[in-house]
């Protein structure tokens, strides 16, 4: 069974493997992994929750993984920058292949700049994968959750809501990291507890890390989650979500499910509920 996070190490010595580096084309153009195949949309896909957006952001990404070589049999392995640098999304990159149904994957721990402190080999060579027939499962998609499955946990809460984003779209200084008035609205989801996506992570010799299970367990506890609470994950487009997602189910908190739309779709919608400024201490 392959691991979540991997070592440049481990990744080096596996076979049968698929790599997908998820930085921008002119990153990977000045060097990357031996083998890996760009995939930048995995970051730039902003996603809805409607019917059409689903079946689009499942169209999309099954065409995507197909084409890398994934067919059901190879191992994914998706990387970014670091764990930091990215807004998480290589883990988006994981989460979108646990919605589509996909059994073997892996994010390499560290990224490209663990990869490269390792003193492994790098590329400025681009390699032609081998298309393949991406297997899809439906089962995949309990993961994902709908602006409409908000609104219903809103009007009978069962599940603990966490904003991961930075703190100033937290409090509605900015509406997104893309500046702060690219989204129409400023604020966050009502009810929501906050916990900022980096404190899911600690700098190390290597480069930030996720924590160990037992320091983000103590993270969630500063906000009231424990383990056995169902938790429903946003940031502004599922990327920070993604990284908070792999943390969460590490620490082994058993029902994590992300709003893959997040604050870029939530914010669009004027009848839509918002809060802003700063939250009273009863949130």
């Amino acid at each position: 069974m392959t691991n979540t996070l991997i070592t440049p190490k481990d990744l080096a010595a596996m076979e049968n493997v698929v790599i997908i580096d998820t930085r921008a084309p002119e990153a990977f153009a000045a060097g990357h992994i031996p083998g890996a195949v760009n995939l930048h949309e995995i970051f730039t896909f902003l996603a809805t929750s409607d019917a059409e957006g689903i079946a689009e952001m499942t169209t999309t990404f099954a065409a995507a993984f197909g084409a890398a070589g994934l067919s059901g049999a190879e191992t994914a392995v998706i990387y970014e920058g670091s764990m930091n640098t990215g807004f998480g999304q290589s883990c988006r990159g994981y989460f979108l292949l646990d919605f589509l149904g996909y059994p073997k994957k892996a994010v390499l721990d560290g990224g490209y700049d663990a990869w490269v402190a390792a003193g492994m080999d790098v590329t400025t060579e681009a390699s032609v994968p081998t298309p393949a027939d991406f297997p899809l499962d439906p089962a995949g998609a309990t993961v994902l959750l709908t602006k409409d499955d908000i609104l219903s946990a809103l009007e009978t809460p069962g599940a603990v809501l966490l904003d991961v984003r930075d703190v100033d779209e937290w409090i509605g200084e900015s509406s997104s990291p893309y500046g702060k008035d690219f989204c129409p609205r400023k604020g966050r989801i009502p009810g929501a507890r906050w916990i900022e996506w980096y404190r899911f992570m600690k700098p190390t010799a290597e480069g930030p890390r996720l924590k160990s299970p037992s320091e983000v367990l103590a993270e969630l506890a500063s906000v009231g989650i424990t383990t056995d609470d169902t938790v429903y994950l946003y940031c502004f487009k599922g990327a920070r979500a993604s990284n908070s997602y792999l943390a969460l189910k590490l620490a082994g908190v058993k029902d994590v499910r992300i709003y893959f739309g997040s604050w870029n779709e939530w914010s669009r919608d004027p009848e839509l509920p918002i809060d802003s400024g700063y939250p009273v201490a009863a949130e």
